[in-house]
């Protein structure tokens, strides 16, 4: 049996590691596959942005799962000190005696082979193969092999194929710009951006598709209005317009489920609720989504709290806050109710005057239904109202809005 072996430190394993593994196992046809992540790697030292050994391991299982016949394995974490490849090689082999062993790695480690712990040792229990990272470089590869042939008597396997240009430094970089995601596994970039490992920011892109994904179809256009508007009032308030647009597609992202499964999702992840919340849906919907959003995506708190108060406001919000709030009542989608246009006009010019007037409109609408009118919007509309009173400033008057709620 052939057991093809990749080591590195995979932080994080990307797409130019799985196309060098599957053109490997193409070319050799082994019948297991191990990628072996290094706890310590003797060559260089990890950058200090880099996360746990137990992180770049389930990374490295993840992007496995996309090779057949391939599995991550912990055995250079579990040893103390540097991952010296020498010491895996003996330690499979003892485990596989009878099987060939096959060790992958790059040209320019091939190279420098020789100036690695116990060479020889490497070579007496297990073949090398190498693959091209760099174009041109066939007759570098093709000395560098004959000469591990006549010095250890390494047995040499030259992989025919494109190289496939990807550097974790670089994709590292570009995580936290908002890049990167079409050089990862799709799970390995899921996982990056659920952690928030490497200070990862998500891709707007990425972050719409699997947001809307939980959307019913007629919410999308909704969802992309609150988006825009809510980078414009990032833009007018010197507010994160990532925040914001975070904020924005996620914010309806359990806005389609029904009564139950709002409330297992409020089992899920422990969230409390008070009895008028457990009766609506549409209050429910603010606070499961907070929480599933972030799980799924890592949200920062002031994101999630961003959404959590989204339907019904409260006193004393952040600015995040009161734009992911205002962008969700004006958003380009939104005509035809009374105080529109006057809302509108204050989010641009003062943002306490636009959310006592807001609030001030939702009171009203609740209240005109019949409807008991939740806490933390009573209380958030008196704290605007007094703020405005402080500030000497007098709430906006709207055409059709009464100038006071009871």
């Amino acid at each position: 049996m052939r057991i093809l072996i990749f080591g590195g430190s995979f932080n994080p394993p990307h797409l130019g590691h799985i196309r060098s593994v599957q053109t490997a196992a193409a070319a050799l046809g082994p019948e297991k596959i191990f990628l072996i992540p290094a706890s310590v790697p003797p060559h260089k030292e990890l950058d200090p942005d880099s996360p746990s050994a137990a992180e770049r391991l389930r990374m490295t299982a993840l992007a496995a799962a996309m090779i057949p016949g391939a599995e991550a394995l912990d055995i250079e974490l579990r040893r103390e000190g540097k991952s010296y490849t020498a010491d895996t090689v003996c330690e499979l082999k003892a485990r596989y005696p009878d099987d060939e062993l096959i060790f992958l790695l790059g040209t320019d480690m091939l190279i420098t082979f020789p100036t690695w712990h116990e060479p020889e040792t490497i070579a007496a229990n297990a073949s090398i193969a190498v693959f091209s990272r760099e174009k041109g470089r066939q007759a570098e590869i093709e000395r560098a092999a004959d000469i591990l042939r006549d010095r250890y008597g390494a047995t040499v396997y030259v992989i025919p194929g494109e190289p496939v240009e990807a550097s974790s430094t670089a994709i590292r970089a570009l995580l936290r710009a908002r890049g990167g995601a079409e050089l990862l596994p799709g799970e390995v970039y899921a996982h990056i951006i659920q952690k928030r490992l490497y200070g990862a920011k998500p891709d707007f892109e990425w972050l719409r598709r699997e947001a809307y994904a939980y959307l019913a179809p007629k919410r999308v256009a909704h969802v992309r209005g609150v988006e825009q508007e809510a980078l414009r009032l990032a833009e007018r308030w010197g507010a994160d317009p990532g925040e914001a647009a975070e904020a924005a597609i996620c914010h309806d992202i359990t806005k389609r489920l029904d009564h139950d499964e709002q409330l297992r999702l409020c089992e899920k992840y422990a969230i409390m609720t008070d009895e008028l919340e457990r009766a609506s849906e549409k209050l429910l919907h603010a606070k499961t989504g907070a929480a599933l959003a972030s799980a799924l995506f890592g949200l920062s708190t002031d994101t999630a709290i961003a959404i959590r108060f989204h339907t019904t406001g409260r006193p004393g919000m952040t600015t995040l806050e009161m734009i992911t709030y205002l962008a969700d009542y004006i958003e380009p989608g939104r005509e035809g109710f009374a105080g529109l246009k006057e809302l509108r006009k204050a989010c641009y010019e003062d943002l306490d005057r636009a959310m006592e007037l807001a609030l001030r409109m939702s009171l009203d609408e609740v209240r005109g239904k019949g409807s008991p009118a939740h806490i933390n919007s009573v209380s958030g509309h008196a704290w605007y109202l007094n703020n405005l009173r402080r500030r000497g400033l007098a709430p906006v008057r709207a055409e059709g809005i009464p100038d006071t709620v009871g």
